[in-house]
């Protein structure tokens, strides 16, 4: 099978299956990641089709909508890209990204390690700082029902795997213990030229949002 025809099945299930999702990972979080991922690849010498189907089957199961099941997303990406008679070595690349893309906070270590996975390991992490990841961010607070601030409950700078999976703080504080922290994590060249425009947009964000939370003129 063509690999245009491999994507186009793909983007068709990717869409099938996050039809109604919430709103921060749904189709348009993919298919901005997809995109932010090929711009990336222009600079890097990788593999663009095992990149193309990692970024578009990066999020299909998240594990925090599937209580807390961190195989359902890669077991999803299997048994879909076996279906399609790709080669294994291609499914066992993209499920390592799938497995391995996320920040899981604490110190976890990062089990695998791949060009290719740096490349959309970059575009997702972009996606969550800047404009686009603000709103995403108190999307997904409105969505747990969590306090938008609240300064009596500061933010956990050494969090735990656990912790952080477990999470319910005010949606601000989750800037601190994530989004702030991205920018100096960035694999690529370009992720991190884009980093520090969107990081920038972020700190003068906080910046206004503390002004009018304390009615400053």
């Amino acid at each position: 099978m063509p690999q245009e025809t491999i994507i186009n099945k793909t983007v068709e299930f990717v869409k099938e299956r996050l039809s109604g999702a919430e709103g921060g990972h749904d189709w348009w979080h993919i298919e901005r990641v997809w995109k932010l991922s090929k711009l990336i690849a222009q600079t890097e010498k990788v593999d663009l089709f095992v990149i193309e189907l990692g970024a578009l089957l990066h999020d299909i199961a998240d594990s925090k909508f599937h209580n807390g099941d961190e195989k359902i997303g890669s077991n999803i990406a299997r048994e879909f890209l076996n279906s399609l008679n790709i080669d294994v070595k291609i499914i066992e690349h993209v499920v390592n990204i799938v497995e391995n893309i996320s920040f899981k906070g604490g110190k976890e270590e990062q089990k695998f390690k791949s060009p290719e996975l740096d490349v959309v390991q970059d575009a997702d992490r972009l996606d969550a700082i800047g404009a686009i990841g603000i709103a995403r961010t108190f999307n997904y607070g409105g969505f747990k029902n969590r306090e938008i601030y609240n300064p009596e409950i500061k933010p956990n700078l050494k969090m735990s795997k656990e912790d952080y999976k477990n999470s319910i703080a005010p949606t601000i504080n989750h800037f601190y213990e994530k989004l702030l922290l991205l920018k100096d994590r960035m694999n690529t060249k370009t992720g991190k030229i884009l980093a520090e425009h969107r990081h920038k947009f972020m700190e003068n964000f906080l910046d206004e949002f503390y002004k009018e939370w304390n009615c400053e003129l």
